[in-house]
């Protein structure tokens, strides 16, 4: 069994996401994940290919390297590229099957926002990822989740749990719709990423920022 320095079932969080780019808002929920669920390690995992999502995403090495760059000095924080090395469509279930066998008897902790939670039930397999893990869903200050979006999962109401998380009005969609206007350049970046994924973005020129 894999156990923690206190002897007890380790507690492992899956925070997966295009990080397209990685924002503040990504590590507030990183370090509140961290912090209230008292987790022994929270694996970061940018998407591979992703299936489910109508836009490109950014190159892989790109956005690899910014998850890097902005969660690499959070302690207790693993940036994860397995997605990114597997071939064709990635499904979350395979990821927490493969940290299962590596951790085994390990308590996984799967963390979404709330628009994912009002999707899950579309997800691939979502009855058996319930079964693998439990779903802690990021509830911002004003969200507008209650008690109708649980209720189409009452028999397994006790695999959700809420984590709290301050309002944060801005999102990565927002980020790159703002750079590729021009209504944001790279330096206004600094006010939504971390300093050293906003000098990545200026130096590669990512989102209409050349």
């Amino acid at each position: 069994m894999s156990t923690n320095a206190a002897g007890q079932p380790k507690r492992i969080g899956v925070f997966g996401g295009s990080f397209d780019p990685p924002h503040n808002a990504h590590l507030a929920l990183a370090k509140a994940a961290l912090e209230q669920f008292n987790l022994d390690v929270l694996h970061v995992i940018p998407t591979g290919h992703a299936w489910h999502k109508a836009r490109v995403l950014s190159a892989p090495e790109h956005r690899l390297a910014m998850a890097r760059l902005a969660f690499g000095n959070i302690e207790r924080v693993v940036v994860d590229a397995r997605e990114l090395q597997r071939l064709g469509p990635t499904f979350t279930l395979d990821t927490l099957k493969a940290l299962q066998t590596e951790n085994p008897g390990c308590q996984l902790y799967m963390f979404i926002g709330a628009d994912q939670f009002m999707s899950f039930g579309r997800w691939h397999q979502w009855r058996e990822i319930l079964e693998i893990a439990i779903i802690c869903i990021a509830d911002r200050t004003e969200s507008a989740l209650t008690q109708t979006e649980f209720d189409i999962y009452a028999p397994h109401n006790p695999r959700f749990l809420i984590l709290k998380l301050p309002l944060m009005p801005f999102s990565a969609t927002q980020i790159r719709q703002m750079m590729a206007s021009g209504a944001a350049t790279a330096e206004d970046a600094r006010k939504f990423v971390p300093e050293s994924v906003a000098r990545y973005i200026s130096h590669h020129q990512l989102y209409g920022t050349g």
